[in-house]
């Protein structure tokens, strides 16, 4: 096509380029000088999607190639954004810095063995209510530390399959062993200071006395525990003796066989047989 007779065209110029040629031209331009000073690569909110185009995850807008984005981010919408970014990030996380909390040192100690301990089952005579009285010796214990108690559910502890019909009762002292006993999963009487504990500093002996209220209100008595959790079987528990087993019948005696059943084979019939008469004295053998 001749361009040479154009108005304000000149000879072996081309012609004048049209206005969306000089758009073009200018924006490949602001992209070559932009991709020379401006990393993309460095862009926390530059992303190429699975389409081939590119997208502001700060303004969620899309763009076709990366001159679109870098002309985008010159724009007034992406310069508003950051600034709000900014301000949220100040406010979020301010200048002065958060008290760091004091840390507390934990006391370690090197556990010396179990405690001794004795269990005694108790039983009020006139309600019937059991209870269990647990003194535990803690000769050795620390300074300035106190014996310590809690119950246990059958499903926390993992030395036994559970159980609910038993839970455990826990004692610790540092430095020694935590023990754990076996008692009835009953419902724990506090009422009226039944249930009390004391700590004597003297003796460094610890007592705790655990009733259990009466099962249906009627004194009834439930088990009793008090077995620790390694002791083998279950506690003793406490009921009704069984009743005598009835004497068994002895075949052997006359009158003792059924009428109408024959005798076991060994059985001699117990009719007396008759006595013979007692044989003549001959003559000449008399007394006289």
């Amino acid at each position: 096509m001749d361009f040479q007779h154009r108005a304000g065209g000149k000879t072996g110029s081309g012609g004048v380029a049209t206005w969306s040629e000089t758009n073009r031209d200018r924006r490949e331009r602001l992209r070559q000088l932009a991709l020379e000073t401006i990393d993309l690569s460095k862009d926390p909110y530059f992303m190429k999607n699975h389409l081939g185009s590119y997208e502001c995850k700060l303004c969620l807008t899309l763009h076709n190639n990366e001159g679109s984005y870098l002309a985008h981010t010159q724009g007034k919408k992406h310069q508003a954004n950051l600034a709000k970014r900014a301000a949220k990030e100040a406010q979020d996380s301010p200048g002065q810095a958060l008290p760091s909390k004091p840390s507390v040192a934990l006391k370690k100690f090197v556990k010396i063995g179990r405690p001794g301990y004795k269990v005694t089952k108790q039983r009020d005579p006139d309600t019937g209510q059991q209870s269990l009285l647990f003194q535990i010796d803690y000769p050795e214990i620390a300074d300035n530390i106190g014996p310590r108690h809690r119950f246990m559910s059958a499903y926390e502890q993992r030395v036994e399959p559970p159980d609910r019909r038993w839970q455990y009762l826990l004692f610790a002292a540092e430095p020694y062993e935590t023990i754990g006993f076996k008692v009835p999963s009953r419902e724990v009487d506090k009422q009226d200071g039944r249930f009390w504990t004391h700590y004597n500093p003297t003796s460094k002996q610890f007592f705790l006395q655990c009733p259990f209220k009466v099962e249906g209100g009627g004194g009834k008595p439930g088990p009793m525990g008090g077995q620790k959790p390694s002791g083998g079987g279950p506690p003793t528990t406490f009921g009704r003796p069984s009743a005598p087993r009835p004497p068994v019948p002895n075949l052997q005696a006359p009158g003792n066989v059924p009428s109408g059943v024959p005798p076991p084979p060994g059985i001699r019939s117990f009719a007396p047989s008759p006595v013979p008469p007692p044989p003549a004295t001959p003559p000449g053998m008399g007394g006289d």
